[in-house]
């Protein structure tokens, strides 16, 4: 296993669905890239914790219940004329799900939809680039498929 760093790492999103959700689905798509990306934090499904103490036992019976694939929190430096931060803004005012695609350093892939929740510009300091902190919602399809991770090559 080798280790890399995030360097390279991009960010594309398309208003198009796929025709299924899967690697050979988002692959189709046409994207737009969100320029100026500076972080893009962790994604991932999280199961519930469902306990059951029954009294013979005394002990704590733990299973999965319901999962959450997350949310996706983008910092950008804000540039009005990108194409893919207006179209984050575009999705802001939508409630309609967007395809997303994150590519690795490696080539690796993950594909999901979300919707966008908020942008949010963040001015700062005399010493800071304008910047802007957009917050994704993942979400699940009826058949459970969220984030669908496709292999470097």
């Amino acid at each position: 296993m080798i280790v890399r760093t995030s360097a390279g790492t991009t960010l594309k999103m398309s208003a198009a669905q796929p025709a299924t959700y899967d690697s050979t689905g988002y692959a189709a798509l046409t994207y737009t890239t969100i320029g100026e990306v500076t972080n893009l934090g962790e994604i991932g499904r999280e199961y519930n914790l469902v306990t059951h103490q029954p009294l013979a036992s005394r002990g704590t019976v733990k299973k999965k219940g319901s999962f959450n694939d997350g949310q996706l929190t983008i910092n950008v430096g804000l540039d009005n004329s990108d194409a893919g931060q207006t179209l984050l803004k575009t999705a802001l005012a939508s409630d309609n799900d967007y395809s997303f695609l994150v590519t690795l350093q490696d080539g690796a892939k993950r594909y999901f939809q979300g919707q966008v929740m908020s942008f949010k510009t963040n001015v700062g300091g005399v010493d800071d680039i304008t910047a802007a902190t957009i917050t994704v919602e993942i979400t699940t399809n009826s058949a459970g498929v969220g984030i669908v991770e496709v292999a470097a090559p």
